[in-house]
């Protein structure tokens, strides 16, 4: 058979290191199907339901592994699909190639059947975005999609018309006018290592030697640089709070760490960040400034690999720009050792604050408390599982009662925070990790949005283990709505409850439903012994408040508000909060 343009593309992927193509087929992309299928010993094409989660497979893909993600869809509705998954790669700086179909050449223009111009639609979302018009533009323009996806930190987006992906390979149909010559480049990418320069270096160990009670916050930016982060923290006397990406950076039970900081973060984690008078900030872009220093309160060291986004949130004294862990090689010998008691008083209050939170992990509790479900993962869960997870009330449960320890991974939709990630989350780093332990922990209104997926688990016989947070509601938006002052509205799904754990069980897997707290323990261990794809569904209970840290006067005013003004169910959402509070006063 003659080589076509697709083959082109699918053995310059190839070049590249890319083994894994998640995507769902169309009459758009037939051709570069074609290509895939010639070229199945090279890369192999993931089947999946839903165009979405094959932008979330592409998306975890590059932030388990590193390399980049790819994901394929045909054109017009189809590409449209990629949409919420691409933004997901865009807003947490991960490398993404997303190939599209389009309509033949010919016809481009003439409002063809699924016409729809997705090099325009993904304008805002990709930092390179190109349409294919000439066959000898490959494999040049996947070189540069990828270079700039990964220099960049983002999508890059190729679209190519049907006529083009079968045309011949390396073919110039077109008379070259100017002094030219049919492009050529290489697979190569060469990440820079990027330090500040001396001076700032000596500016920023000036202020950091000069602070009293300096706070670190570890954003996943600092990811690999784990070890640095607890030595400057061990000479500054500085305790480490975390961004929840962040979570995975240094482990839980370091003795520097006192949790996260947010809504989903600890108390002590705001406590600092109101009494530090130096911050050091490492790789994040913490978004929520209403938890961060007052501007002027402190002196504020950031080190941030991308010159924009240094100095975005709060004003910065000294920003560094450069890899965390290259730039705190460079600053450790300037900074000097305190000798103070702000870590171990901050410890101690980390330690009165996780005593609070077991309380509330009580196998007593019925219905299941979610953090009862929560705490049994992290029990039973090997010391090198990946969690994955949803957002919504999930994540509250996730950042506080699953911890960080050995090998352990943790990846969610950070700053889109969009619902169903977690499960194709899943599905991506099992395939890039057959050998670990992957679990989904997800709420029972994301895992609906793509439950189809949970098929294409069994059907590749990847072993991901999915557990839904069931509160049979929208939990998130129902507390988000008290704390406005309104009662909630539309955000309970009643009944008839579906049969998640009969979904599993149709697929040919593992399905079981949990509604009592003693049955919990030994169904999950079966779950996790289980040797293929298992979907463990528990019934939580569903008045259960993720409350922040610290609850503010004004929120607390504004949940009394709601309660006035007709708030449903509120005498079931009163015996919780009571019995919350008895448990931790008999503990």
């Amino acid at each position: 058979m003659a080589e076509i343009t697709s083959e082109v593309l699918v053995e310059r992927l190839a070049a590249w290191g890319v083994d894994t193509v998640f995507g769902l087929p169309g009459d758009g992309i037939n051709g570069i199907m074609e290509g895939l299928r010639r070229h199945s010993d090279k890369v192999r094409f993931v089947l999946v339901h839903h165009e979405e989660a094959a932008a979330f497979m592409a998306v975890a893909h590059a932030k388990a592994t590193g390399r980049i993600g790819v994901c394929l869809a045909t054109s017009g509705p189809g590409g449209v699909h990629l949409a919420n998954g691409l933004y997901d790669a865009k807003l947490d700086h991960v490398p993404v190639l997303a190939i599209t179909g389009l309509q033949e050449s010919s016809v481009l223009g003439t409002s063809y059947q699924q016409e729809v111009a997705l090099d325009r639609l993904f304008e805002d979302v990709t930092e390179y975005n190109q349409v294919v018009m000439n066959p000898a533009q490959l494999p040049t323009l996947v070189d540069l999609a990828i270079r700039t996806a990964y220099a960049r930190r983002g999508v890059a987006h190729l679209t190519i018309p049907n006529d083009i992906q079968i045309a011949p390979a390396h073919d110039d149909p077109y008379q070259s006018v100017a002094p030219v010559r049919p492009p050529a480049t290489s697979p190569v990418f060469l990440s820079p290592q990027v330090r500040p320069h001396d001076d700032d270096l000596r500016r920023a160990a000036e202020v950091l030697n000069a602070g009293e009670k300096v706070a670190i916050l570890a954003g996943v930016g600092a990811r690999g640089a784990g070890a640095l982060v607890e030595e400057v923290a061990a000479k500054l006397d500085a305790p480490i709070v975390k961004s929840l990406m962040g979570k995975m950076v240094v482990p839980d039970d370091s003795p520097y760490v006192i949790g996260g900081l947010g809504l989903l973060g600890t108390k002590p984690s705001e406590e600092l960040m109101e009494e530090a008078d130096t911050l050091l900030m490492l790789g994040t872009n913490f978004p929520y400034t209403k938890f961060l220093p007052e501007p002027g309160s402190a002196k504020v060291v950031q080190i941030e690999i991308d010159p924009i986004r240094a100095g975005a949130r709060i004003p910065t004294d000294v920003p560094l720009v450069g890899d965390v862990a290259t730039t705190l090689r460079a600053l450790l010998p300037l900074l000097e050792t305190k000798q103070g008691s702000l870590l171990r008083s901050y410890r101690e209050k980390f330690a009165d604050w996780q005593h609070a939170m077991a309380t509330l992990e009580s196998a007593e509790r019925d219905p299941i408390a979610p953090q009862f479900l929560a705490h049994q993962l992290d029990v039973q869960a090997a010391d090198d599982a990946v969690m994955t997870c949803d957002s919504g009330t999930i994540a509250t449960w996730a950042a506080r009662h699953w911890q960080i320890r050995g090998g352990r991974e943790f990846y969610l939709s950070g700053t889109l925070a969009t619902m169903a990630p977690g499960l194709p989350y899943a599905l991506a780093i099992q395939h890039a990790y057959p050998g670990r332990q992957v679990i989904a922990y997800v709420g029972d209104g994301g895992f609906a949005m793509l439950m189809a997926e949970f098929h294409t688990a069994v059907r590749y016989n990847l072993p991901v283990k999915v557990v839904i947070n069931n509160n049979n509601s929208l939990g998130q938006i129902l507390w988000e709505q008290m704390v406005l002052g309104y009662p909630e509205h539309g955000v309970r799904f009643g009944s008839p409850l579906p049969d998640y754990a009969g979904w599993a069980s149709g697929c040919g897997a593992f399905g079981l439903r949990v509604d009592k707290p003693g049955d919990l323990a030994g169904a999950l261990g079966e779950a996790l012994a289980y040797p293929g794809p298992a979907l463990l569904d528990v019934a939580v209970n569903p008045d259960e408040p993720p409350l922040p840290g610290k609850v503010s006067y004004d929120q607390a005013k504004k949940f009394a508000t709601a309660w006035l003004k007709g708030q449903p169910h509120k005498a079931a959402i009163a015996t919780t909060l009571f019995k919350d509070k008895i448990q931790q006063f008999r503990d």
